[in-house]
């Protein structure tokens, strides 16, 4: 039997790049220590590795988490990533898999949403901003789930929100 003990951390690791870090330096603080552990620590996939056996890798830290965060920012809804029309042995013409996989258009973030609710992980969605702005989380998470944004704004400064980060976790 596997025990689910573990967080699993999502998002555009491009472009959410702050708000990803400062998640982990919360965790990793003896001041701010928001106490996950991270799933990403049990498997590593290179980013050479072909689009479905870097899911697969995904899918073995999806059994053994509890929790699903998911961090939303500018371009959660648009990036590509992962998606089989963009690996090197993707068919175009016949729409197949040149190595006998079967073909999924999902970007690791949308496969990443899709499993953490069909798996029924506590799901928390974390805001790059000063707002919650559901237009740019993707469709299967938006209306599941604590909704937070990261940020607080106090005198036309943006502030990193510890304590509600803190509270959407858990």
């Amino acid at each position: 039997m596997t025990y689910r003990t573990k967080t699993y951390i999502a998002g555009d690791w491009t472009g959410d790049k702050d708000a990803v870090d400062k998640l982990y330096q919360w965790n990793e603080s003896k001041h701010w220590s928001l106490s996950f552990t991270d799933a990403h620590e049990l498997t590593q996939a290179r980013d050479g590795s072909l689009n479905c056996s870097i899911k697969a890798s995904l899918a073995k830290r999806f059994d053994v988490s509890k929790t699903f965060v998911l961090i939303v920012g500018e371009n959660t809804n648009t990036v590509r990533s992962g998606a089989c029309q963009y690996c090197n042995s993707y068919n175009s013409w016949n729409q197949s898999c040149a190595r006998g996989k079967s073909v999924d258009y999902r970007s690791y973030i949308e496969y990443e949403c899709e499993k953490a609710v069909r798996d029924g992980l506590k799901i928390v969605v974390l805001y790059n901003a000063a707002t919650v702005n559901k237009t740019k989380c993707p469709e299967v998470v938006k209306n599941t789930g604590t909704h937070t944004a990261m940020c607080y704004r106090e005198n036309g400064q943006l502030y990193w929100d510890y304590p509600a980060v803190k509270n959407a976790i858990g």
